[in-house]
């Protein structure tokens, strides 16, 4: 079937009686339609926009243990994190892989290098890889030569990992439909429905359409993140949310090279501003800042963000003299952080919560390393309401692990590489490719059988989601991907069934807002 006729399928049966009714496509709800559909409910999953369309795809794409909380005395978060970002590890080769960290030192710094090492001895403690070693002034250059020599110290190397957080979503989305649940983008929760006071459903609108379904079911879970409040608010529910932006900006790797990710401690501040090489590219981040404008409209990195990591980046790295004209790209998200009235953001809790008001299941907050155990807490929550076969949740796979077949005619590492983006769809993705489509789009990792996977397989909708979220081009290719759209409107053709005025439409909007959200601010 086609992704057009699949959609029209699910609309119909949209209305249910549902198990489980899970309100947003990020990775907690993802991870939730997963963990209910292996435990034998009927669950559908609704996402207002596309799939991983806000937090999950614009995260800093780190699998970390949260050494930051540490500083907070937040021992038990770091400890949960550690744990599952080594079993992220274990089991998501391709898609979740370690990541060498460098922790710069300066004379005058905090937390002062006693301090750091004592925390990172607990997270080696915590963890199970190579412990974290202590590293000279000339060491850390010969790692790092782009760093300013003067006040330099020494620091530290250890180990975490990083991901592409959008397709870890999906790939979670691809094993939930494996388990029989459902997921259906574009599709807005306009209201919640309730009956003696509880919610029983809501009503969907297609974003597309404009069509309404009242969707029905025992057990309705707000996984919103930011937009947690909207819903809450139909059972009376009084505002917690504050929403945070990080924003980032993404560099071309000669232009800011780093072979491993590197922690600068900011000088006004002294929070941490990360440099992580990341698909081909080198991401600069993150800001953490209130964020003030609607949260349906599309967040963009403002001209101050943007000073203070160029601020950061001067200062640590002043002979690589960059500029934001030496970027290829921006991009922001909106962190779902519980609010509790800290003057300072970045002092607000990052713990998850799981809240049942008046039938509504609220699960927000959290980090992107423990989607796993956030899925698990939402599920005993609603375990007397709704009959799970499976007796626990907690030992179930992070994702399931994927095997490359040394058959297919690529280099090894990248069949590791589609195994784990891909998981078990990975030998029918191979086969589906065309002459030329095992070829990288321009310099970025990306295959162009990725793309075409995506448009024949991935629901998508629109041209930004296939370039923003499917694969990354959009983050990572000079002006959003621009030299490419001939050979992706090709495919569109060819695998979405759009003619030429589709075409373009789509990529009118895809280019207005690269242009306006993703372009690097202040960038002629």
């Amino acid at each position: 079937m086609t992704n057009a006729v699949k959609r029209e399928a699910l609309w119909e049966a949209a209305k249910g009686p549902w198990d489980v009714l899970v309100v947003g496509g990020g990775i907690t709800g993802a991870a939730i339609l997963r963990e209910a559909a292996r435990g034998g409910l009927k669950a559908l999953l609704v996402e207002q926009k596309d799939f991983a369309w806000g937090t999950s795809s614009r995260s800093s794409k780190l699998v970390h243990g949260g050494l930051r909380y540490l500083k907070e005395g937040r021992l038990g978060l770091t400890r949960e994190s550690v744990k599952e970002r080594e079993k992220l590890l274990r089991e998501g080769h391709g898609l979740v892989d370690p990541l060498d960290f460098l922790f710069t030192v300066y004379r005058g710094d905090r937390p002062p290098a006693p301090f750091v090492a004592f925390g990172l001895s607990l997270y080696d403690l915590f963890g199970d890889g190579p412990p974290h070693e202590r590293l000279s002034a000339e060491k850390m250059l010969a790692a790092a030569p782009s760093l300013e020599r003067d006040g330099l110290c020494g620091g530290f190397r250890y180990r975490d990992a990083k991901t592409d957080d959008a397709r870890l979503v999906l790939r979670v989305l691809q094993e939930a439909r494996a388990a029989g649940g459902e997921a259906l983008n574009y599709a807005r929760a306009a209201s919640l429905m309730t009956a003696a006071s509880r919610a029983v459903g809501v009503v969907l609108e297609d974003g597309e359409s404009g069509r309404s379904v009242e969707a029905r079911a025992a057990v309705v879970v707000n996984a919103t993140g930011a937009f947690a409040d909207a819903l809450r608010r139909d059972v009376g529910a009084p505002p917690r949310m504050r929403p945070l932006r990080g924003s980032h900006l993404v560099f071309p790797k000669e232009k800011l090279p780093a072979g491993d990710a590197i922690t600068l401690v900011h000088p006004r501040d002294g929070r941490p501003v990360f440099v992580i090489p990341w698909e081909g590219a080198t991401i600069l981040g993150t800001t953490d800042v209130d964020h003030g404008e609607p949260l349906a409209d599309e967040p963009r990195m403002s001209e101050v963000e943007t000073a203070y990591l160029m601020e950061a980046l001067a200062t640590r790295c002043p002979a690589l003299k960059l500029s934001t004209r030496d970027a290829v790209a921006s991009y922001s998200g909106v962190r779902p952080v519980i609010g509790t009235g800290k003057k300072n953001p970045s002092q607000e809790s990052r713990d998850h919560v799981v809240w049942d008001e008046k039938g509504l299941l609220t699960v927000t907050g959290g980090k992107l390393t423990t989607f796993r155990k956030i899925a698990c807490d939402a599920l005993e929550a609603i375990r007397h309401r709704v009959p799970l076969r499976a007796k626990r949740v907690e030992k179930s796979a992070l994702v399931e692990a994927a095997v490359p077949n040394p058959l297919d005619s690529l280099p090894f590492g990248a069949l590791v590489r589609l195994a784990g983006r891909y998981g078990a769809a990975a030998p029918a993705l191979l086969s589906a490719a065309k002459k030329d489509d095992l070829s990288p789009i321009g310099s970025t990792p990306f295959l162009w059988a990725e793309l075409r996977w995506a448009a024949r397989e991935e629901a998508v909708v629109h041209l930004e989601d296939l370039l923003l979220r499917r694969v990354r081009i959009g983050l990572v290719a000079p002006e959003g991907g621009a030299e490419h759209l001939p050979r992706v409107k090709a495919i569109c053709e060819e695998e979405l069934g759009w003619d030429a005025a589709r075409f373009r439409a789509e990529d009118s909007a895809y280019r207005a807002l690269w242009k306006t959200n993703y372009a690097p601010p202040g960038r002629a």
